[in-house]
């Protein structure tokens, strides 16, 4: 559990970053194009946040699934197939 924490940790914050970086890009993006139509609304702040949250969510789980398996398979098989 403690190489789980390690490695979701770098990963978290990378992925809070390209997070920061596109959701920027995306709600400029999106109210410059609904400024155009006649019955203007505007993106809430709720839609980011769902956003956010299942992608860690998806990216935890399957960090997660990947490093239990990795620690799981014993290493000799691995050698030995090599």
């Amino acid at each position: 559990m403690n190489i789980v924490s390690i490695l979701s940790k770098d990963f978290i914050k990378l992925l809070l970053i390209a997070f920061l970086i596109a959701a920027r890009i995306a709600w400029l993006t999106v109210h410059k194009w609904l400024e155009s139509f006649a019955y203007r609304t505007s993106v809430s702040w709720w839609i980011f946040l769902v956003t956010i949250i299942t992608i860690v969510l998806f990216a935890f789980i399957t960090l997660s699934i990947q490093t239990i398996r990795a620690a799981i398979v014993n290493p000799v098989k691995s050698l030995r197939s090599e």
